[in-house]
């Protein structure tokens, strides 16, 4: 082994623990996302007009939740 391939080698794995982070935390949002929408998707129109929300708003509001758009 090298000097130079001692000296890359720890940002390397920086960079891999950066991704691994950041697709942990993409995972957690979208699954955030998906049970949102999956439980307000459950609700009759009735319940869904009590939150004063429609059917067409679900996804928004799911998005909401997850990426805070």
């Amino acid at each position: 082994m090298t000097l130079s391939n001692i000296l890359h080698v720890p940002f390397a794995e920086n960079r891999f623990d950066a991704f691994r982070q950041e697709m942990r935390a993409r995972y957690g949002a979208w699954k955030v996302y998906r049970q949102t929408r999956d439980e307000l998707g459950a609700l009759s129109d009735r319940e869904l007009n009590d939150l004063g929300l429609h059917r067409s708003g679900i996804r928004a509001v799911a998005l909401e939740a997850a990426y805070g758009n």
